[in-house]
């Protein structure tokens, strides 16, 4: 059922854990099924410096989760706002079709984070830069704070 790769991240999950003082914080959770996770940023010079998950669900989104953190960590913001849900389906040798929607949990959390992220800088979406405001990557529109 599952692949040997999603085995892994579940059994010994990447950069689990809370984060003191993050930079930005992501929470998102999937009504159908009860699945709730939080991923935590570190930046440094545009960067993502140290990643972090807390994740209560399945096996494919305790995989998922760890496998974001891996994808995101050390890329800069506008590389990681990229990070696709295939993508971590590709890289996690794929998902059943009834848990691919758990891909999603771990896209929508870091774009989260990376929104609450610009949000603390007191950044609005016209601030963002055209990696950022020229795609629909966040719903909400920021003001300056």
């Amino acid at each position: 059922m599952y692949s040997e790769k999603v085995m892994e991240h579940f059994k010994c999950p990447q950069n689990v854990g809370s984060m003191q003082e993050a930079d930005g914080v992501g929470t998102v959770g999937e009504p159908n099924c009860g699945d709730s996770l939080t991923i935590y940023l570190k930046i440094q010079d545009g960067k993502i410096k140290d990643i972090s998950f807390l994740v209560f669900g399945c096996t494919a989104s305790i995989a998922t989760s760890s496998m974001i953190t891996v994808l995101a960590k050390g890329k800069s913001l506008e590389e990681a706002i990229t990070i696709t849900e295939q993508e971590v389906i590709d890289c996690l040798d794929g998902l059943p079709e009834k848990k691919q929607h758990c891909s999603n949990l771990g896209v929508s959390a870091l774009r989260k984070a990376i929104y609450n992220y610009f949000e603390k800088q007191g950044i609005c979406n016209s601030q963002m830069g055209n990696e950022f405001s020229s795609k629909s990557y966040f719903t909400v529109k920021t003001t300056r704070v």
